[in-house]
């Protein structure tokens, strides 16, 4: 099979679908490989070690999408790249269509079969795909939202580890999975007044088990939520819905509510976002005020840790790319897991929760494929 992977053109997407070492792998399975010229760059990664790996450096991306069969990303085709997508062809990388019906009617009205990173599940149910970017993201989330706590950055002007005689800083994580547990791993680690907020009993059992009395937990009701908000100096949001749009925890009205330079960092962003005032921002332009309150909600936060976070990805998603050139997609068939991943087949939304979000119609997976 023809793999290809083209060169991001998100802003300030340095992250690369496939590294020297997953080139290697696909080219000793008979694959030919396409990597455009200067892909890996971001990741630190040069043009001589895929040519070394074997793979076939091109110069445009029009090349890599006109003769590729299986198309290798990291974040969602841009309008630019939907342009060139074409009937047939397998596009792999995340989507995260629930709150985007353009790229989602494009992906349909192109006739490609779109699977999405973050609902690919394994045998235990969960999100294996999601799993690496979700622990950088949050590990990413403190640091990012003690930086916008001082006052150059038009904060509070908050330590979060606080200093002798004074108290640390307040940080609330909505959530309680993956991005939260790592949020707070490194939020405490600052030595922050931490709590963690979610609905899922187990979860919250295993934020206290393995922190102790580092973070505090709590039961998320709208009551709850409201108050603890009213004195955090950083928010990190992290609450999802698998495939769908997350959960709206924080109103306008308790941001209103907030202190005066607190900070939401907004890691659910790519879903919509936990907060009613929350919009996609960039890497160029990550932040935005409202009623004294700065929101930092990039979509693609671990794009700017490109080097470990496309290594920590190719790790997750090697297996899942041979599976694809080696069986097309029949692997779809084979793997009940992989077929999780399908959001878009014939033209049609086989992905529950995306038809849902964006009043399509829904076709299960099976149906779609057979077409």
């Amino acid at each position: 099979m023809r793999v290809g992977a083209p060169k991001e053109i998100k802003d300030q997407e340095y992250r690369v679908g496939l590294v020297p070492a997953s080139v290697r792998e696909l080219v000793a399975h008979g694959h030919k490989v396409m990597i455009e010229r200067g892909a890996g760059l971001g990741a630190g990664i040069v043009d001589a070690d895929y040519e070394a790996a074997g793979a076939e450096i091109v110069a445009e991306p029009a090349s890599i999408f006109e003769r590729a069969e299986l198309i290798v990303k990291v974040k969602e085709p841009l309008k630019e790249e939907r342009k060139r997508l074409q009937r047939g062809q397998v596009l792999f990388t995340y989507l995260h269509l629930a709150p985007d019906r353009e790229q989602t009617e494009a992906l349909m009205a192109s006739g490609v079969t779109a699977i999405a990173y973050e609902t690919v599940t394994d045998a235990a149910g969960r999100l294996p795909l999601l799993i690496p970017m979700s622990e950088i993201a949050g590990r990413m989330a403190p640091q990012v939202g003690a930086h916008l706590l001082e006052k150059t950055s038009g904060g509070r002007g908050i330590l979060l580890g606080g200093a002798p005689g004074v108290a640390p800083g307040e940080v609330l994580i909505l959530g309680s999975g993956t991005v939260a547990t790592n949020a707070a791993l490194i939020a405490s680690g600052m030595n922050a007044n931490v709590t963690v907020v979610g609905r899922n009993p187990d979860s919250l059992r295993h934020v206290e088990e393995r922190f102790g009395g580092r973070v505090r937990t709590a039961f998320s009701t709208r009551e709850a939520i409201e108050a603890l908000c009213r004195r955090a100096d950083l928010v990190v949001g992290t609450a999802m819905a698998r495939g769908g749009r997350a959960p709206k925890l924080v109103s306008a009205e308790t941001v209103k509510a907030m202190p005066q330079g607190a900070v939401i960092v907004d890691v659910s962003i790519d879903q919509g976002g936990v907060a009613e005032t929350s919009r996609p921002t960039s890497h160029s332009q990550p932040t935005f005020v409202v009623d004294g309150v700065i929101h930092y909600c990039v979509p693609n936060m671990p794009g700017a840790v490109a080097r470990t976070s496309t290594f920590a990805l190719n790790s997750a998603t090697l297996p899942y790319v041979l599976a694809l050139a080696d069986k097309g997609l029949s692997a779809l068939k084979a793997d009940p897991g992989l077929c999780n991943g399908l959001n878009v087949c014939a033209g049609r939304v086989t992905y529950r929760a995306v038809a849902e979000a964006l009043k399509l119609p829904f076709t299960p997976a099976a149906e779609a494929l057979a077409a």
